[in-house]
């Protein structure tokens, strides 16, 4: 009979290491929302896209009409 497996808490620098590897991971995603923002703003982008105009269709027996407005 084998007993539980424990983890023990991270110590010096492994503690450092991933406090160090969160900050650069946080300051990275903070740039990289920067950049996208500056190209959707660069583009003009909407925040909801135009939705295409209605189309007409019109049959007469076996042929149809299609027209854009």
């Amino acid at each position: 009979m084998t007993g539980r497996a424990t983890t023990k808490k991270p110590k010096g620098f492994r503690r450092v290491e991933r406090w160090g590897v969160g900050i650069v991971m946080g300051v990275f995603a903070f740039v990289l929302e920067k950049v996208v923002m500056r190209s959707v703003k660069k583009k003009g982008g909407d925040a909801a896209p135009t939705e295409p105009a209605p189309t007409t269709i019109t049959s007469k027996g076996g042929e149809a009409e299609v027209r854009d407005h």
